[in-house]
């Protein structure tokens, strides 16, 4: 029987109901504390065109691949920098600063529980090199047998595309799956999907 898909909660403890069959996570700012040097890198790269960009912009993009946030940034604030040269520079930067990244309790804590136990997959909105050094520098990258990225080719959230192409890989019905999620594109992707989506950022303080 399918999971029952509603809202995206609001939790102070992380909950898997017993019939969900997979578990999918999103990387950063969910399963790792990499947001502060997404943000720096940010700033550091806009600085060197002598722009600014406001956090509100960056945090209502949250979860959004880079070269997608750079085309709404010239939209929105009437600029035309070049997309592909600057989100080399700003993956540049990002992938320099990852080898500090830390873990996120207790997100990281119910990935380790559950390895062995249910199948699990990594959904994120970043590229997939610096993925992968994130999920290597927090100690997690072996949990995940299935990693996809803004590298592979699907549309990114809030299009459903990535988590039913995770759900597929892990062999897992869509309805069965859970996804842990701290931005408002991955949770609408999640239930686009018909997954259970899994608001994070209260458990974290956020």
């Amino acid at each position: 029987m399918g999971v029952k898909v509603n809202a995206a909660a609001r939790l102070t403890t992380l909950l898997v109901p017993t019939e969900v069959r997979g578990l999918i996570f999103d990387c950063d700012g969910t399963l790792a504390d990499t947001l502060p040097l997404h943000y720096a890198a940010w700033e550091e790269t806009f600085a060197t065109l002598g722009l600014h960009c406001p956090l509100e912009f960056l945090l209502r993009h949250n979860g959004k691949p880079t070269d997608r946030i750079v085309t709404l940034y010239n939209a929105e604030f009437d600029q035309q920098i070049d997309i592909h040269q600057f989100t080399a520079d700003k993956e540049r930067r990002t992938y320099a600063r990852l080898d500090r990244a830390q873990p996120l309790e207790p997100v990281a804590t119910l990935a380790r529980r559950y390895h062995g136990r249910l199948p699990m997959a990594v959904v994120s909105g970043s590229n997939r090199a610096n993925v992968e050094r994130t999920l290597k520098t927090i100690g997690l990258r072996e949990l995940f047998p299935v990693v996809l990225t803004a590298d592979d080719g699907l549309p990114p959230k809030p299009a459903p595309d990535l988590f039913l192409e995770a759900a597929r890989r892990l062999g897992v019905d869509p309805r069965d799956c859970q996804v842990f999620e701290d931005a408002d594109a991955g949770l609408e992707a999640a239930r686009c999907a018909g997954m259970l989506a899994t608001d994070v950022r209260s458990v974290l303080g956020l």
